[in-house]
């Protein structure tokens, strides 16, 4: 009987050291989030913003206002859910032919190799809103940097584009997200060619495979994991990104790249209509839950396929 507390103390010593982060993320993340599921079920609008729990119950009536594909809103929304998409999947791919790229490059070594890295890594460390705002600045019209090259210097192009407007907006979204997310595939993948010995490249460059064969053979199929995980971090990082297209953009961000994210907060934030916004929020988040579960079944049927 005496081992019994004993006993009861070491068990829940791990539950007692988890409780502050369990505390933590029940006050940060779960909290809004049920009070966001209950907002989208009421006509919340800036007449009741004050007390918002008096608002009128609507049921599922902002549900059928965002689905409804016919009407403005469902149609604004579901040409915002493409840019995002396509958005996205360039991003990731590119962020992370990048930065495998640049992480085999650098895996032999070389003079001046580590001040590469950090060079590399630059992007990254550098605060969001710091860089998307050099960025805005470098795609000014009249005085940017970026016409300033490819018209100015390079004859590229016949005369000074808008790049924060018009079609040109999805180009310079997408140079800027790219720009500031592929040194973390740098660093993920860098990371990860570390555990791979090696002496299988030695013996592979004995068979006589080249460079090419051996990234093929070895570099990829070892990186897998890695990659697995590197690209649905990517993946929801990009389709959830917030402060690059608000800091390049504003609150008004052009129809070419209305990301969602930029979207929700103007259905939100500047047309008050929070209880439609929280509505397309929810729809969101059960969008990447649904993705996020079949990435993973998907990639952990490829793995017990290739192991087998």
């Amino acid at each position: 009987m005496r081992r019994l507390p004993v006993r009861l103390r070491r068990a829940g010593l791990p539950y007692l050291l988890l409780l502050p982060a369990l505390v933590l993320e029940l006050l940060v993340h779960l909290v809004p989030m049920v009070i966001g599921i209950v907002m989208s079920f009421k006509e919340l609008t800036q007449f009741h913003i004050g007390n918002w729990g008096l608002a009128p119950w609507k049921a599922l009536g902002n549900y059928r206002v965002t689905v409804d594909l016919d009407a403005p809103v469902g149609a604004a929304l579901l040409h915002s859910f493409w840019i995002t998409c396509a958005f996205s999947v360039l991003s990731v791919g590119l962020c992370w032919l990048l930065g495998t790229t640049a992480a085999i490059m650098l895996q032999e070594n070389f003079r001046g190799r580590g001040l590469l890295r950090a060079v590399f890594l630059t992007p990254y460390a550098l605060p969001v809103y710091a860089a998307v705002i050099t960025w805005a600045f470098m795609f000014q019209k009249d005085n940017g940097l970026v016409n300033h090259v490819l018209h100015d210097q390079l004859g590229l192009t016949d005369g000074r584009p808008f790049w924060l407007l018009g079609g040109n907006s999805f180009l310079a979204l997408l140079v800027v997200a790219v720009w500031k997310t592929w040194p973390f595939a740098f660093l993920v993948v860098m990371a990860g060619l570390q555990n791979i010995p090696k002496d299988l490249y030695e013996a592979a460059a004995l068979d006589g495979a080249g460079m090419i064969r051996q990234i093929r053979r070895i570099t990829l199929p070892s990186l897998r994991p890695v990659n697995q995980v590197l690209v649905l971090v990517l993946f929801l990082w990009t389709f959830n990104d917030f402060n690059t297209p608000y800091v390049l953009f504003g609150k008004a961000a052009p129809e070419a790249a209305d990301l969602l994210s930029i979207h929700i907060y103007q259905s939100s934030f500047v047309t008050w209509n929070f209880g439609t916004g929280s509505a397309m929020s929810v729809l969101l988040l059960l969008f990447l839950l649904v993705v996020t579960a079949g990435y993973l079944l998907a990639t952990s049927r490829g793995r017990r396929y290739a192991d087998g």
